[in-house]
């Protein structure tokens, strides 16, 4: 099993490019499923978690290729030989629910097993199973699949979500597309990934307004072409490097980066000390006088304080100048990263929900488990600024979410690397 060494340096300079977002092409690469003309997807990410993507879009019998280098992928659904989407497949990640509306919109049924799992929390399927049957879907649960039907095609309807839901947002957006009349979709999410379906939706034949606010409205169409998009930058990606010369100290320039993708974090950064700013080639953040000041921190539904970068912000405040409080209000079961952090001598204290995290003036390297995808780079980012050698086990979670982290780590001056059999 691979594991991840690093070696606390000081301070790092350069620039860090940033991939597309994880998140927004998972989403993104199903919606071929809405057509039999090609998608094509630029500035893909190349991760893990897209190659099982297109392992279940290939199992429907869509066609995926590649080209440069990974970074476009080339998405045909011209025949579907299948609408089941099988639990050997979609257990390795919960985006593969996201088949279920495309594939519900244009061939009248679906089967799809219910999603495996993350470590952090339950995260139920079913408001995108009631946004669904507000669209004239007929849902059974059986044997631990989705069974799914609209034999007369999906019609307009009215769904108001209970609770935000970027998922369940994403999954009735694409089924809506090809439905009959009109769909309104309330206290929908405003996720940057949300706003970037509905752009290559659109370039793709489909009539969306609203998109990054609370309400979207869809009107149907008979059917979607192909088309060529961009993928949105990755803003967690972003979020997690700029916290590299944060912690360790230095000026690191993240290029492709939008400060409007990450405001709430940017603004966290700046009472913690940290200097950001937009440039022409992404964004620039440095930490050159002083310390770390202590911030409290509350996880929200976008605009809000994204949970995706909350493990990385705790290794930050483990080292700031007071008590931070860090309130995690989205997942449960998601400050696991905290004990592994308390091995490298952070002083934190976990109630339920709450994470208090009083500074200390330095971290010291040890071996670490990562347990999820997010705790996993907050380890690395932890062992940037320790004393000593820190080794993060059970790096597979990683390859989930980033690519190539030791290059571009190491590029900026971080002592990095790679080891198997750890």
């Amino acid at each position: 099993m691979e594991s991840i060494i690093v070696r606390g340096n000081g301070a790092l300079s350069g620039q860090i490019p940033i991939a597309g977002a994880k998140n927004a092409c998972l989403t993104l690469m199903p919606a071929t499923l809405l057509s039999d003309e090609p998608l094509t997807l630029t500035n893909a990410p190349r991760l893990s978690d897209i190659r099982t993507m297109t392992e279940l879009l290939q199992s429907l019998g869509a066609e995926v290729s590649t080209t440069q280098d990974g970074q476009v992928l080339v998405l045909s659904s011209q025949k579907l030989s299948s609408t089941r989407a099988d639990y050997d497949i979609v257990r390795k990640m919960r985006a593969s629910i996201l088949v279920l509306g495309p594939l519900l919109a244009r061939e009248g049924r679906a089967e799809v097993s219910l999603p495996g799992g993350c470590a952090i929390g339950a995260r139920p399927v079913d408001l995108h199973l009631r946004a669904l049957e507000a669209m004239g879907a007929e849902m059974e649960l059986r044997d631990g699949y989705v069974h799914a039907s609209a034999p007369g095609g999906l019609k307009g309807g009215v769904f108001e979500f209970p609770t935000v839901s970027v998922g369940a947002t994403e999954n009735a957006l694409m089924a809506a597309t090809l439905a009959k009349g009109t769909t309104v979709l309330k206290n929908a999410a405003r996720e940057p990934e949300i706003v970037d379906l509905a752009q290559c939706l659109r370039r793709m034949g489909a009539r969306i307004a609203g998109e990054g606010s609370r309400t979207i409205t869809i009107e149907g169409v008979d059917r979607l072409g192909g088309a060529t998009h961009p993928v949105v930058t990755d803003r967690i990606e972003l979020g997690t490097y700029m916290l590299a010369p944060a912690i360790c100290g230095g000026e690191v320039e993240c290029l492709g980066g939008r400060i409007d993708l990450v405001g709430a974090f940017c603004e966290k950064l700046d009472a913690a000390g940290i200097s950001v700013a937009q440039t022409g080639a992404g964004v620039k953040v440095s930490r050159t006088n002083g310390g770390i000041r202590a911030v409290d921190v509350t996880t929200e539904p976008f605009p809000g304080f994204p949970t995706d970068l909350q493990a990385q912000m705790m290794a930050l405040l483990c080292m700031a100048e007071g008590t931070s409080v860090l309130e995690e209000k989205i997942f449960e079961n998601r400050f696991m990263h905290a004990p592994e952090l308390m091995r490298m001598g952070a002083d934190i204290d976990v109630s339920g929900g709450t994470a208090t995290v009083r500074g200390v003036e330095r971290l010291k390297g040890a071996p670490v488990m990562a347990t999820d995808l997010r705790a996993s780079v907050s380890l690395i980012l932890a062992g940037l600024a320790a004393e000593g050698e820190t080794i993060v086990n059970r790096v597979y979670h990683l390859d989930r979410g980033y690519e190539r982290v030791e290059e571009k780590l190491g590029n900026v001056g971080a002592h990095i690397e790679r080891v198997s059999g750890q």
